[in-house]
């Protein structure tokens, strides 16, 4: 059985950092929590910022705003998007 795959959309600054606005990422597990997605984008994206921009980003899941990642289990199939801050200047 292949692993779950989701569509990882990347706004704004970690756009800028990973230089991708959208990626194919395999998921390490069949259920893997949302809130392990962090530090495994992260680890795919070393050294270029991506683990501190993700601390203060919300997530999006198949356009739906998530308020608790802690509730939320992907399962392969999702577009998952990370909103980032906008900082005003």
């Amino acid at each position: 059985m292949s692993q779950p795959e989701i569509t990882v959309l990347y706004f704004a600054a970690a756009s800028t950092a990973t230089g991708l606005t959208e990626q194919s990422v395999t998921l390490p597990a069949l259920q893997y929590p949302l809130s392990s997605l962090s530090s495994f984008l992260a680890s795919l994206h070393p050294d270029v910022g991506l683990d501190k921009i993700l601390q203060s980003s919300q997530w999006s899941v198949n356009a739906e705003m998530v308020d608790n990642v802690e509730e939320v289990t992907l399962m392969g199939g999702e577009e998952v998007a990370i909103i980032c801050p906008v900082s005003g200047g």
